[in-house]
């Protein structure tokens, strides 16, 4: 009779703990990963062992809509998109070049680690996020002027509600006349040129012209070329 289990390997160049499918045949057992194609979770998700404490803050956030599920340190929307992720007591420094694909995240638990105290590019496209749970040594990306709020409690901090900057700093004068403002994350925001402009501060009409550029950057780097070939042929000769 064949039965099935789970047993866990260590897969270079991914962090964590990936979860397999083993089976027995007879008195072998072999085990496959199937954790990418039969769940579909993302490696941020399995980056630390274990899973979301019940009682943390992403577990409850979670619990709250039946249509959401907890699966590894990620909670889920039913098209498997990351919502939320407690990556809590897991020896980070930093998030890892993984992080990125919790861009989709609401809240995100980061408390009791090591973490490097200047976080602000590395939430850069983390636009929905609204609650994110830092230890106490650590600043909130883009400081408390990019947050509703700002608690501190005994062993960490919470920075609540990110601030549209676009709609805060003022300044009219900050994107030029063809583009507008769109924030980027917290405490980041980025000019975008309306349709039909493109270049320096918007100020190119019409759409960019790929064929132009590499045609102009072909001839230059050929140019170059003979250039360099030229002058270490005459190198070449008068030696």
């Amino acid at each position: 009779m064949t039965s099935l289990y789970t047993c866990s390997a260590f897969i270079p160049g991914q962090a964590g703990s990936v979860r397999l499918r083993s089976h027995w045949i007879g008195h072998n057992k072999y085990c496959r990963m199937v954790i990418l194609e039969d769940e579909g979770l993302s490696w941020i998700c399995i980056q630390c062992p274990g899973s979301v404490r019940n009682l943390s803050e992403v577990a409850l956030y979670c619990k709250q809509t039946p249509e959401l599920m907890l699966q590894a340190r990620c909670c889920l929307n039913q098209k498997g998109t990351i919502l939320g992720l407690d990556l809590q007591n897991c020896s980070l420094k930093d998030p890892g070049p993984n992080f990125p694909q919790a861009h989709t995240a609401v809240i995100i638990d980061l408390q009791a680690n090591p973490l490097e105290d200047d976080l602000a590019n590395i939430f850069r496209g983390f636009t929905q996020l609204q609650t994110l749970i830092l230890p106490q040594d650590v600043s909130c990306p883009g400081g408390i002027n990019a947050w509703n709020t700002v608690t501190f409690y005994m062993n960490n901090q919470t920075c609540q509600g990110q601030r549209n900057l676009c709609n805060s700093t003022g300044d009219q004068e900050m994107c030029p006349e063809n583009g507008s403002c769109v924030p980027d994350g917290p405490g980041l925001l980025q000019c975008v040129c309306a349709d039909g402009f493109h270049g320096y501060k918007c100020m190119r009409q019409g759409s960019f012209s790929l064929l132009m550029f590499f045609g102009i950057l072909g001839s230059t780097t050929l140019s170059v070329s003979i250039l360099l070939w030229g002058t270490q042929r005459r190198k070449a000769k008068a030696s």
